[in-house]
């Protein structure tokens, strides 16, 4: 199926060709014909999967005919963060070439004064943050009573996030003729629930099960100690090809950390998270997107609806502690089409927890880094050593004076004391998942505090 068979005009059908787009996506194609009929919707797709065109290119059409009056914007899109804001309105500009549609763009960290002079011309576009919309309606600078499409995208982050009072607010001062889009990531039964609020007699649309995680991205597990997550992180990045990857950290603290730890060893990062202002965000975005800057360390601001083309990796340097989360992070590459390569680092009991949780959502173990068949196995060597240099606990002596320390302790040793065991007779010691000998790799995460002195027996890395 080709986007002119979906009804759309012989001008927007042209603008989506000369951008390389040839055939809808299932979201798209179910969801476009279903908006050019003016009905409401109740969609869910994951991520990367094109909701966003599903339902800026109908509202092109939709909206090539009339006229917008100042201060009264024709349609309305609710997006919860600043980045998925923006990134509607990319959308809008790249597939609105052969249309004459004013837009504007209501996010915070922005000057109001721009704001209110686009405003002030008409638009037939208003995206925009719940939060700041609000600021300027009780400003008086724009009125909502001429709303003839509303969409709401991201609705599962919206209640995440507290903002569903604010899109009950803002939706009563909407005319109730109207025709909603409402867009979430998964339709749980809050989702349902909120909905009835908001659409009239939907058309429910589900291309993919719930949290469910694109085949097109290859998903790795590395396990390590706290200590040793960003040696193992540098490892994974020097030997992966690494084109342009986004790094998730939990906290926003821990990303500026992480910034100056990979700056000191030589790679090229910039960070990305809610503390920042909007221009220093959208600078380091788009330094990015640029590729001036290969890697983006963000908070989970950026899981949601940041699109960078051709994205090769996404790396968990914390894992989230929401299960859903982490579909939205990976979900950041291997879109439309493409491959791509996620690894999450873990440490510890709680991590060990969240990767349950995570699995079970799933529905699928996620691969240990180095086990059969997984082409990421390469990196074990590397990772392993740094993890054995540094278990978990207190650190140990260098390999160097601990070997000393054995080899003294051998020669006190009175001539009649018993023969030691020669440990080259022994049998060959079990082999964990990643085909590595215990010693060789940190101990499970529920036992990561004994230390390596407790084995009886010299460990592998004191012999070489």
């Amino acid at each position: 199926m080709k986007f002119s068979d979906l009804g759309l005009s012989d001008e927007l059908s042209q603008a989506v060709a000369e951008l390389g787009y040839e055939s809808p996506t299932p979201i798209q194609e179910k969801s476009i014909p279903i908006i050019l009929m003016g009905r409401d919707i109740l969609g869910s797709a994951q991520t990367g999967t094109g909701k966003t065109a599903s339902f800026t290119l109908p509202m092109i059409d939709i909206l090539a005919s009339g006229r917008a009056k100042a201060r009264m914007p024709r349609s309305l899109i609710l997006a919860p963060t600043r980045e998925l804001a923006a990134q509607v309105a990319e959308s809008f500009e790249k597939f609105s070439t052969h249309h004459k549609l004013n837009m504007a763009l209501l996010i915070g960290g922005v000057s109001f004064s721009d704001q209110n002079t686009a405003l002030d011309k008409g638009v037939d576009v208003l995206i925009a943050t719940p939060g700041r919309l609000l600021d300027h309606f009780e400003r008086g600078k724009v009125m909502l009573n001429d709303v003839k499409v509303l969409v709401i995208d991201e609705a599962d982050r919206m209640l995440d996030m507290g903002f569903i009072p604010d899109v009950e607010r803002i939706v009563s001062l909407l005319p109730p003729l109207r025709q909603t889009l409402f867009f979430s990531a998964t339709l749980s039964d809050d989702i349902h629930k909120i909905s009835h609020k908001f659409v009239s007699n939907p058309k429910i649309i589900e291309v993919a099960p719930p949290a469910s995680t694109a085949d097109t991205v290859a998903q790795h597990l590395q396990w390590t100690d706290v200590k040793s997550k960003r040696a193992v992180l540098r490892d994974l990045l020097r030997v992966e090809t690494v084109k342009n990857a986004v790094i998730f950290c939990n906290r926003k603290r821990d990303i500026s950390t992480l910034v100056k730890s990979l700056t000191k060893h030589e790679f090229s990062a910039v960070a990305m998270h809610g503390d920042m202002t909007q221009s220093a965000r959208l600078e380091a975005l788009d330094k990015f997107k640029k590729g001036e800057v290969p890697l983006l360390i963000a908070s989970d601001v950026a899981a949601r609806g940041l699109d960078i083309a051709g994205l090769s990796h996404v790396f968990n340097f914390d894992v989230p502690m929401n299960a859903e989360d982490y579909v939205h992070r990976i979900g950041r590459t291997g879109r439309a089409g493409k491959s791509g390569r996620a690894f999450t680092i873990a440490a510890g009991k709680d991590d060990k927890r969240y990767i349950s949780a995570i699995e079970s959502l799933i529905g699928k173990t996620i691969p240990l880094v180095g086990d059969a068949g997984d082409d990421a196995s390469e990196t074990k060597t590397s990772t392993a050593k740094d993890t054995d240099k540094k278990p978990a606990g207190r650190g140990k002596k260098p390999a160097a004076k601990e070997a000393d320390k054995v080899s003294t302790k051998a020669d006190k040793k009175p001539a009649s004391s018993t023969k030691p065991k020669d440990h080259n007779t022994k049998e060959p010691r079990q082999k964990n998942r990643n085909g590595n000998t215990k010693d060789e790799l940190p101990s499970p995460p529920d036992c990561q505090g004994d230390t390596l002195e407790a084995t009886g027996h010299i460990p592998a890395f004191l012999r070489r």
